[in-house]
Formats: C-alpha cells, structure tokens, sequence
C-alpha cells in the first residue's frame, strides 16, 4: 500500500472527564481511556474483557510469553500487559500521532526493557511474520475514526493472527457495530480458527462485543474456569466472574448457515 504521511491521518485529540482521559482520532468516538488517578486500570468495560484469553490459559501462564497488541488505542491493554503481568509485549500502531499522546499523556513508557511499539500497518506487520508462533496472548482492536467496521477484517488477516500465536495462545478481537457486520467478522474468524475455537462474551452497553478464538486451547470445564475467574477478579481486578456470564460459543446465524 503506498506509504500514508501523517497530514493524511486523522487528527488525535483527547478529553478529560470526571477523572477520565479520553483518546478520539477527529471524532466524537472514544478510542481508548484511562482514569489518571489509576494510569495502570483498565478504565472501560470491553478492554477489561479483551483479556478474557486468560480463561483458556492456567493461572501459573498468565505472566509468562509475548503479548501483541494490533492497535494501540490508549495504550492501556500495552501498559496492562507489560507493567501489570510483567510480560514482553510488542504493540504495531499505524498513526505516529497515536503513539506520541500516548508517551505524553497516557503514560506509556519508552521502549525497552521488554516493551516495543512498532510504527507499521498491522498487515505489513503479520506477512513480515518476525513473530510467527510466538504469541501467548493477541488484542485486534482496529477501527478507524469512523468506528463503523474493522480496519482490518478478512479470513486472510485472521489466518495471519493465528500464525502469529504459539500452541495453547489466544487472540481477543474487539467487535462493534451493526449485527450484520459482527455475524460476518466472526465467520471470517471462524474460517481461519475453525467454528469450535471461536467465543463471544456479551455486548457492553456501549455496543462492543469481545469475541475469543484460540489455537489449540479448548475451553476448560465449568469448575476450572469459576476458579479462573475467581483468581482473575482477586489477583488482577477484572470482573472476570461476570464475563462467564455470557461466554458462549459463536454459532453462525442463519444467514451464515444457509
């Protein structure tokens, strides 16, 4: 793709309310947050969700292998994974802009010392593939100033993802948007992990839904994953007791079907 200067890019701008700081790209649409008192929460409901692969990984893995982000929004999953779990973690950003606000305003730290943010497209990144069968745990949150669709959002791309985790990881895609558009992003997913690899937890009220796909990690019983999600709310502060709630297999709707 021929190479975008940043004057092409959307304008990033921030807000701060009631506590919160917020991060738009030229729209009213809130990109990622962080309550500055608490720089290291994840302050809104679907990023604490996007770290519902932990289910599908024993409490003994959660502070151990890469961490990817694919979109840097606020920086929080990067800040959660690398200052929080103690992980290496990579993060691949688009807009220089993004990156800039985040060093000067969401606290996100410099590289080194286990954390890189790689200034690239997510898809030049994947077919480079330097981290191909590396990565314990994915974040795919890709939507442009628009919010209306992922950036990114074909089988091609999701069969990249996968490639990209080592046995036993799993990848958390952020959905939002109109059913239609959802039921079609989780088909292309299904295509490229298969059917019974592919969950969705329940909708925010703010219309995200968190779907997880894994490659070669089956989802444990129900005893095993109350105890998950009970270590999950004790030891991390995620509500993870509340996310099993509405975890259930994606199935394809009807249209899907026919």
């Amino acid at each position: 793709m021929p190479e975008l200067l940043e004057d092409d890019l959307p304008e990033v701008t921030i807000s701060d309310y009631a506590g919160v700081r917020s991060l738009h790209l030229d729209s009213i649409w809130v990109q990622g947050a962080m309550r500055i008192s608490k720089p290291l929460k994840l302050e809104l409901e679907y990023i604490q969700r996007m770290m519902a692969p932990l289910l599908w990984q024993p409490p003994e893995a959660w502070r151990e292998g890469l961490c990817v982000q694919l979109g840097l929004g606020a920086a929080a999953l990067t800040k959660f994974c690398h200052q929080v779990l103690g992980r290496p973690t990579e993060a691949v950003e688009l807009h220089p802009g993004v990156l800039r606000v985040c060093r000067h305003w969401f606290h996100l730290p410099a590289d080194g010392d286990g954390l890189q943010v790689h200034l690239a497209d997510a898809a030049d990144w994947l077919r480079e593939g330097s981290r191909r069968g590396q990565v314990q745990l994915l974040h795919v949150d890709l939507y442009d100033h628009e919010a209306a669709a992922p950036v990114l959002d074909d089988e091609g791309f999701y069969a990249e993802c996968r490639e990209l985790l080592a046995p036993g990881g799993g990848m958390a895609v952020n959905l939002f948007g109109r059913q239609a558009s959802f039921e079609r992003s989780c088909a292309r997913i299904a295509a490229a992990f298969g059917a019974d690899s592919v969950w969705r937890l329940a909708a925010t009220k703010e219309g995200n839904t968190v779907v997880v796909a894994t490659r070669e990690n089956a989802l444990p019983d129900k005893a095993e994953l109350q105890r998950r999600a009970t270590t999950i709310d004790a030891t991390l502060g995620l509500p993870a007791k509340r996310w099993l709630r509405g975890l259930k297999p994606w199935l394809p709707s009807s249209d899907e079907r026919e």
